[in-house]
């Protein structure tokens, strides 16, 4: 049983960003996140896009302000369950809640957060017929450990970013890797798709386009793919990997089962206090809820974390009273030792 003070679903930057909050107010948090890595959207669906209103960042990639977000916290010592989903939930005689994974990890804490972004990410799968019959199989709609394909024979479907990264990332790994999408122009980062090319030209990369999959082969596992290519005949190419990579669909997923008011697939709450559900212990802070005059930007849902902390404070010590400090003040103390604060004042006579 992992224990902790405030137990947040979501490790997108709202997430990320409650664990800074909390860790001022001396609470630890635990994240689960069913993607594979922090940063929720910003890390798998748009890490090089840029984003322009994030306080005192003219300009900075999403990816790049996940690891921001991850270096800021990092003296909170937050822990993280990823690559599961959180599934049930269930409230106990002391008013701590046990929130459970699809994987069977088991989590309490007396407040729970939910920084769910748009909901859990189910991967968009193509139409082929027979692929739930290959599904760990073979078939990947997310990967989740490189060291899987050391050595294997790669097939990647897909024209944007997590298509065009991982086939650069997955040469350096794998025995053979080629990409495959519908067209031959890629909607991701020119970098990107550059870099492609020039794995290409040096024979490291096979790329096929215009094209599609369109069956998959194999004796109760991946063999091969069919490939069907414009003004050419369907051919088979043997793989040992078949990954689509055609984004994901968000989904409020098992969390609408959990007894909270919700409306248009976001939960209600009550922002004109804390952010807190119809259900008392459980908040929901981010793009996963609503409440009139609503925005679903991440500079938000970072003030709506901090009020939440706040809120999550007084409940786990109803006999404490916080005094706010600005950081520029009280300084920052890391639950692994360490201190941020401002250089002291010199104190010099003038003569």
């Amino acid at each position: 049983m992992i224990q902790t003070d405030i137990l947040i679903i979501g490790a997108g930057p709202t997430g990320l960003f409650t664990v800074f909050e909390a860790g001022l107010l001396k609470l630890r948090c635990h994240l689960i996140d069913a993607l594979p890595q922090p940063g929720g959207q910003c890390s798998e669906i748009y890490p090089k896009k840029p984003i322009y209103d994030i306080p005192a960042y003219p300009e900075i990639l999403a990816g790049d302000l996940t690891d921001k977000l991850m270096e800021q916290i990092k003296q909170f010592e937050p822990g993280f369950t990823l690559g599961e989903r959180a599934d049930t939930i269930e409230k106990q005689d002391d008013g701590t809640f046990i929130v459970t994974t699809n994987k069977g990890t088991k989590h309490q804490a007396p407040v729970v957060a939910i920084a769910g972004g748009l909901g859990s990410f189910e991967p968009r799968k193509p139409p082929i017929p027979n692929i739930a019959n290959y599904e760990d199989k073979g078939v990947e709609y997310m990967i989740k450990e490189p060291e899987l394909y050391r050595d294997k024979d790669v097939v990647i479907a897909g024209g944007g970013d997590s298509a065009l990264d991982w086939s650069i990332f997955l040469t350096d790994v794998a025995k053979s890797v080629t990409l495959i999408h519908r067209r031959n122009e890629f909607r991701g980062a020119l970098d990107s798709v550059d870099k492609v090319q020039e794995l290409k030209n040096e024979g490291k990369l096979m790329l096929i386009t215009p094209a599609e999959v369109t069956g998959i082969v194999g004796e109760g596992k991946v063999e091969g793919v069919v490939v069907e290519q414009k003004d050419k005949e369907p051919f088979t190419l043997a793989c040992d990997h078949f990954i689509p990579l055609f984004g994901l669909s968000p989904k409020l997923g098992p969390i609408a089962n959990w007894g909270l008011e919700i409306e248009k697939n976001a939960i209600k709450v009550n922002n004109a206090l804390d952010y807190q559900t119809n259900v008392e212990g459980i908040y929901a802070i981010g793009d996963v809820n609503t409440y009139p005059g609503k925005l679903k930007l991440i500079l938000c849902g970072f003030h709506e974390a901090t009020l939440m902390c706040q809120s999550a404070f007084q409940r786990i010590h109803p006999d404490k009273k916080y005094v706010m400090k600005y950081t520029t003040v009280g300084g920052v103390d890391g639950f692994d030792g360490t201190r941020k604060e401002a250089p002291k004042a010199v104190v010099k006579a003038i003569n």
